[in-house]
């Protein structure tokens, strides 16, 4: 019976060849285009937990410290479940730093180093939130020994913000690019259903199950879906080959990225099996 099926499903494509084409060149950019926004969605993903793994906390630590206190210090403030890494920058990997930064030797100038010793720390990712970030400060201020906390935080609080709204706005667009290609196979099957009217009421006649009727409509619309998918992944694949210097982009549009294939794949038949059904709910065997 699947034979049969997929061999309707088949003959469907030879006996409406414009509209099949039409179907298919609508359903290739309506794919490529909702497969294009979830990568933009993991693409923004991607940002987002890179920025949180690069958000640093600058721990400056008071002069009067001995190496056993700032080493006791860096113990305690380790300890804690928020935190990710934790380094420690002398007072001469601090005046080297800051020579390198800006190009001033300040050493011309005094005969002593002004900068402190500090703690750089990064957090881990689900700790990077304004809230978390402002009682983390708090705590970490709180410890003896330390003299300032700095963080970033306006500009960090920015480019998050920035991400998120990037995110509502793709998810916006990908729910409008969605109802399209769901009116795109609506109208195809209504055309293919009206096409064949005259033969799926000699089909009732001679007694034929509903799901035979049904059926091919189905798997030609999932066969749409499947090859609009193939000649998406066919578009990404060239835009990853020339998307190489871009790291992030060349990491998504990756083959041997799974989770990237079963999107580009899975878009199109399951759009064109769940229309389908849904359009051909009213054929009955009534006559």
């Amino acid at each position: 019976m699947i034979f049969f099926w997929l061999k309707e499903s088949i003959k469907l494509i030879g006996r409406a060849k414009s509209s099949f084409f039409l179907s298919l060149i609508s359903m290739s950019i309506s794919v490529f285009l909702i497969t294009a926004s979830l990568v933009s969605i993991m693409l923004s993903n991607e940002m987002q937990k890179n920025i949180k793994q690069n958000v640093s906390i600058n721990v400056f630590l008071k002069d009067t410290l001995s190496s056993d206190q700032i080493s006791r210090l860096q113990t305690k403030i380790k300890r804690n479940s928020f935190i990710n890494t934790i380094s420690y920058i002398d007072k001469n990997q601090a005046a080297r730093d800051f020579i390198k930064e800006t190009g001033e030797d300040f050493r011309r100038v005094l005969d002593y180093n002004p900068l402190p010793a500090s703690f750089l720390i990064t957090l881990k990712e689900g700790y990077v939130e304004k809230d978390s970030i402002n009682k983390i400060v708090e705590v970490i201020g709180a410890y003896n020994g330390v003299d300032d906390v700095v963080f970033q935080q306006e500009f960090v609080y920015k480019i998050l913000s920035f991400i998120k709204r990037i995110q509502t706005y793709i998810f916006a667009f990908t729910g409008i690019l969605f109802f399209i290609s769901i009116y795109i196979v609506f109208s195809t099957v209504k055309l293919v259903t009206k096409s064949k009217y005259e033969e799926l009421e000699s089909m009732k006649l001679v007694g034929a199950k509903l799901s035979t009727i049904k059926m091919p409509i189905v798997l030609n619309c999932v066969l749409i879906g499947l090859l609009a998918g193939l000649i998406s992944l066919g578009i990404f694949y060239v835009i990853g080959h020339y998307s190489q210097g871009i790291l992030e982009i060349h990491k998504l549009l990756n083959f041997d990225n799974p989770y990237f294939l079963i999107v580009a794949l899975a878009v199109g038949p399951v759009i064109g099996s769940l229309v389908s059904l849904f359009s051909l709910r009213k054929i009955s065997l009534k006559i």
